[in-house]
């Protein structure tokens, strides 16, 4: 059985498990084999099948990057060893003195790249609210060659229009790239929408059990592929083939993962949304949350991401966190095991104080990652967490 790069004949749950992966031929084997070869022979030189070296490119990987594309409908998959890496190969691939517009919500790492990395070589960032598509036509400059988003965001959960937006850079010549983490492929297909670009941190859903670091970038514009194996392949942030295997693996349940995940978050939402101890509740599966009509409109469900804001702050929320013993205290997001996170201190504590305090990141914001525990063990280790809170 041959399945294409981009088959639109399958389905995404099918995809998952079979896109870009055949039985190998020298043993039949069904699973992807881990190719750990560093370089590969040649017949004369430069005469060569599909392989020259690792870094340039590696079968294992190759069947990643066809499943990935698969999945976001895209005919080019690149994969980096990381979310980061795969944000700062998009951004290599600009010149100094360009702009990019970026969306004021968006990851820690992100901003650090954008604010602290690649400022100084030249490369200037605007941050702006692009839950209203106008600002983003506003803020458009001669120099704008980029255009970046994040929606669901993080870890404000804000909502953007990809649509609106994507034409907005479309009449201005310029790309869309869309950060697809919180969504995945199975909620949210940023390039149906008109976006040029979709990034993933693979650490997260896509690979779903906590145990890999890596990213993608995937595209159907040829020349925008070209440039970013050129950066693959020259920089060199290119994941192991055994990380490869791993989030292969992971793609194949995340169908059945991102259901269930999307089931309890909405409960927990909706409990949230109705205790006395929480002040504002964000998830775009609620009619309270501004965005819930775009979310609606262009994504199939609303993810598996909660944030929500604790009263009594700092204090509260450390008691709060300390407390939970299903919710484990830590960094990341969209593994099956649920996570609690304190974005002030944790994932965003690269942001400047003021800034985050515009963005609404405040002491007393915390974000959930629902995983796939029993629903009723989560609503009672979040109900541990408040009663400590209440004591602080």
């Amino acid at each position: 059985m041959a399945f294409g790069v981009n088959d639109a004949s399958h389905r995404l749950d099918t995809l998952c498990i079979h896109a870009g992966q055949h039985p190998d031929p020298t043993h039949g084997a069904v699973m992807t084999p881990i190719v750990l070869a560093s370089t590969f022979a040649q017949a004369a030189p430069g005469v060569y099948d599909a392989y020259d070296y690792s870094r340039a490119g590696n079968p294992t990987r190759t069947a990643l990057e066809q499943c990935l594309a698969a999945l976001e409908g895209a005919s080019h998959g690149i994969a980096f060893g990381s979310g980061c890496a795969a944000t700062s190969a998009v951004l290599l691939s600009l010149q100094r003195g360009d702009h990019v517009l970026c969306a004021d919500d968006v990851y820690g790492g992100t901003f650090r790249i954008f604010d602290k990395v690649l400022k100084q070589w030249g490369l200037e960032a605007t941050f702006l609210d692009m839950s209203d598509p106008a600002r983003v036509r506003e803020a458009i400059r001669p120099n704008t060659r980029l255009v970046w988003l994040e929606t669901p965001s993080n870890p404000m959960l804000k909502i953007v229009d990809i649509a609106a937006i994507a034409e907005i850079a479309r009449s201005a010549g310029i790309p869309l790239a869309v950060d697809n983490t919180f969504a995945t492929p199975m909620l949210q297909r940023p390039l149906e929408l008109g976006a040029t670009l979709v990034v993933h941190s693979t650490t997260k859903y896509l690979n779903g059990h906590s145990d890999v670091v890596g990213g993608a970038v995937l595209t159907s514009d040829p020349k925008v592929a070209e440039s970013l194996h050129f950066l693959q392949k020259s920089v060199g942030g290119v994941p192991s083939p055994f990380d490869c295997y791993m989030v292969l693996r992971g793609l194949k349940t995340l169908g059945v993962r991102m259901r269930q995940h999307v089931a309890s978050a909405q409960r927990l939402a909706e409990v949230l949304s109705r205790h006395a101890q929480v002040a504002r509740v964000y998830y775009p599966g609620l009619a309270s949350h501004p965005g819930h009509a775009v979310a609606a409109r262009q994504m199939k469900a609303p993810g598996g991401m909660i944030s929500f804001e604790l009263a009594g702050g700092i204090d509260a929320s450390v008691a709060f966190l300390s407390a939970l013993r299903v919710f484990v205290c830590a960094e990341s997001l969209g593994g099956v095991e649920s996570l609690a996170e304190h974005p002030a201190r944790m994932t965003h504590a690269s942001i400047p104080p003021e800034i985050r305090r515009e963005l609404g990141i405040s002491d007393g914001l915390i974000r959930l990652s629902v995983g796939l525990e029993d629903i009723d063990d989560l609503a009672g280790d979040l109900e541990r967490g408040f009663a400590a809170a209440r004591k602080a």
